[in-house]
């Protein structure tokens, strides 16, 4: 069990390993339900396939009922929809290196249940 910031710089790891580009994505999601429920930032990964020419994104967090994320050439199929019209954001941006904000909950805190009521950052 991780959130998804540990689990994409993970993912980040293991595909640099093996020679594969890899980098960070980000949304803002509603925390709960609501935008009166608050926001969190959402980590994912981007990886460069050669062959197609062409960056992909795909989602470490793995799946559970009503999540399905996928690994799809063809389109995308990451664990969340996002709902602009609610404020939530999907960060078109891939990153090189994790986003400061991410890695300092990383740095900071240990309990996970800790992290995800208190200390998500909201917004980038």
């Amino acid at each position: 069990m991780g959130i998804c910031y540990a689990k994409s710089n993970l993912l980040a790891a293991i595909l640099r390993r093996e020679g594969i580009p890899t980098g960070f994505c980000y949304q803002r999601l509603t925390l709960f339900d609501t935008p009166e429920e608050g926001f969190c930032i959402h980590a994912l990964n981007a990886v460069y396939i050669e062959p197609e020419q062409k960056w992909i994104r795909l989602d470490a967090r793995g799946n559970k009922e009503g999540i399905d994320a996928k690994f799809s050439l063809d389109e995308e199929k990451l664990a969340f929809k996002v709902r602009p019209a609610i404020g939530e954001i999907d960060y078109k941006t891939i990153y090189s290196k994790p986003h400061p904000k991410t890695m300092k909950v990383l740095q900071t805190h240990r309990d996970m249940i800790e992290i995800y009521v208190h200390y998500l950052p909201d917004e980038l």
